[in-house]
């Protein structure tokens, strides 16, 4: 088994944090670290619902994605001085909304809505996967909050989720990819899912080279091993939180 750039070995996640309360503003906020990877998520909440939800007695959680123009080596422009956002942001934001809709109880959420904000801070690879398992953890954090204050009744979360990269490189599935390895992948996959091993989504695209059932089922249980680190590294971020 060969080396990775960074050393690790192929089932070997990068290392895992959660801060929670980064911020001081918004009901939650989370800095979720992946390695280098840094994405600040924060959850924000309007006691308001879109137009579309009107007489349904649901609520919504909706999320945007921004990469800082610092976030990587060469400065790329803010979004908004170029008048829209390019097709990747919103093919990730859509996703991160995607998956934690996927989490939670709509109708216990009757009349409100969260955004979920990741601001990517710094860009190793694997931004998306960061911004979604740190958004989980602001959500909690946002929820526990309008329980404690007695906004909402019930608990919406339905159950706990995380998300995670997968790849082959140079002929080897590996997991948790950063910049370096995502950059030259044979194949590059991301994995959303629950504690209770289900999929939730999963993205995976051939890099100019096919891949095999045989490198989908090693890139999976890469996967779900992966995921098991990243939700316990949220729930221990969560008890120590509480905890205060």
């Amino acid at each position: 088994m060969s080396k990775r750039p960074s050393g690790r070995n192929s089932n070997q996640p990068r290392k895992l944090n959660f801060e929670i309360g980064y911020t001081n503003n918004a009901a939650g906020s989370v800095l979720s670290e992946f390695g280098k990877t840094r994405v600040l998520c924060t959850a924000s909440v309007e006691a308001k619902i879109p137009g579309f939800l009107r007489g349904q007695n649901k609520g919504w959680v909706t999320a945007e994605y921004g990469m800082l123009p610092g976030s990587t080596h060469t400065r790329s422009r803010r979004e908004a001085s170029r008048g829209k956002q390019t097709g990747r942001t919103q093919e990730i934001q859509r996703l991160i909304g995607r998956s934690i809709r996927a989490s939670i109880d709509l109708a216990a959420l009757d009349g409100f809505t969260i955004t979920l904000d990741c601001d990517v801070l710094e860009a190793d690879g694997g931004t998306r996967t960061a911004a979604i398992s740190g958004s989980y953890v602001a959500l909690v954090v946002a929820l526990d909050q309008m329980l404690k204050e007695q906004i909402i009744k019930q608990d919406p979360m339905l159950m706990q989720i995380a998300a995670i990269s997968v790849g082959v490189y140079k002929g080897q599935a590996v997991l948790d990819l950063d910049y370096q390895e995502d950059s030259n992948a044979e194949t590059d996959m991301n994995i959303v899912m629950n504690s209770n091993g289900q999929f939730i989504e999963i993205q995976g695209t051939a890099e100019g080279q096919v891949f095999s059932r045989k490198n989908m089922n090693e890139m999976i249980d890469l996967a779900i091993n992966g995921i098991e680190s990243i939700i316990l590294a949220q729930n221990t971020s969560l008890k120590l939180w509480r905890a205060k």
